[in-house]
């Protein structure tokens, strides 16, 4: 029987080392976690799984060498081909000669967390210097299209007028339609904080009355309130449409199942403490959830939904969620998806006093 079946139940990754470094055993974790079967894993050295793994290679020769029971550090280990690990790394010295030395590996959620936040960030601020730029190209051609077309159509011939004017309109009222689109996409650099006492379940109530306006069948609106969340100084109308935005996103995706009369979405509050945003530490943060239980997100664009331009669902503009992630970094907040079929979770977070 496997000495080691005992770890194959662990949710953390453990290596176990024989005496010259090599690995003699992984459990089904540590395959999970270095993406490669035992079988690959067996007898690999430490300095053959990650590129810079000095710090497990000293901390392994200092557990053979019975300097310690146990040494804990977090690390970022490097691998040829794959995204680094960021893990919580413990080296146990065993009293066994045949295998000296247990590695257990815990993935830093936190680290994780900590560096996703800081991309979607950055995202942010390189979308915003984007979308600025380009709308401001967009809006001087524009114009003078939208102004040649109706010059044009004053000088068409009377004859032709009727027939070639069709023409025209079509120019002059696609012109429109972009105008409003670059208006749309300079909207949260134009628009100024109007900065006031905000309570987070008035602005929900207020969304939830438009979304049941909107989608009056088949479609149940839960609340799961915490009542005890503070007021806290904000911009109420650039958080209504923020939460506007990603509840009308959902009830689009719900269509199907308000067919069936089982469409459902569902508003949450709490408050979360000790929270880090954008690299700052914060006491209190409120975490609002809005959650559907629609077919979710689509893979191949589940990585860039705040990106603009970018939709999931056909005649989309995909400007709703890149507006809403501008209107909640204003608050120093931030949004964050979790999506499967059957449920997705869109979080924000934005600091209480």
């Amino acid at each position: 029987m496997n000495k080691f079946a005992g770890l194959d139940l662990l949710a953390s990754a453990v290596l176990v080392m024989d005496p010259q470094g090599c690995i003699v055993y992984a459990n089904p974790a540590a395959e999970n976690l270095l993406e490669r079967p035992f079988k690959l894993l067996y007898k690999l050295q430490l300095k053959d799984l990650f590129l810079n793994g000095d710090e497990l290679l000293t901390g392994f020769e200092q557990a053979v060498a019975q300097q310690f029971a146990d040494r804990r550090q977090d690390l970022i280990l490097e691998r040829n081909g794959h995204e680094p690990l960021h893990v919580h790394s413990i080296v146990t010295a065993l009293d066994h000669a045949e295998t000296p030395v247990l590695i257990e590996l815990r993935e830093n959620v936190q680290q994780l967390k900590l560096d996703r936040e800081e991309r979607m960030q950055d995202q942010n601020k390189e979308n915003k210097e984007l979308i600025r730029n380009l709308a401001h190209e967009i809006k001087n051609p524009l114009g003078g299209i939208r102004g040649a077309a109706q010059l044009l159509e004053l000088e068409l011939p009377e004859r032709d007028a009727k027939e070639l004017r069709e023409y025209t309109q079509v120019i002059i009222k696609e012109a429109d339609r972009l105008q409003v689109l670059v208006d749309r996409l300079l909207a949260p650099n134009r628009l100024p904080q109007v900065i006031a006492d905000v309570n987070i379940h008035e602005v929900c109530e207020r969304v939830r009355s438009l979304i049941v306006a909107e989608f009056p069948k088949g479609l149940t609106i839960k609340r799961d309130y915490d009542l005890s969340i503070p007021e806290f100084r904000g911009d109420q109308q650039q958080l209504i449409q923020a939460v506007l935005n990603i509840a009308h996103n959902a009830a689009q995706a719900l269509r199907m199942r308000m067919a069936e009369g089982d469409a459902e979405i569902v508003f949450k509050t709490r408050v979360v403490r000790q929270v880090t945003l954008a690299k700052i530490r914060y006491r209190l943060a409120l975490d609002l959830h809005i959650i559907d239980n629609g077919p979710g997100i689509p893979p191949n664009i589940r990585d860039r939904i705040f990106y603009p331009l970018v939709s999931g669902r056909d005649g989309g503009s995909g400007l709703g969620l890149t507006l809403a992630q501008a209107f909640v970094t204003q608050h120093a907040g931030i949004i964050d998806c979790e999506s499967r079929p059957g449920c997705t979770d869109f979080r924000i977070l934005i600091p209480l006093p």
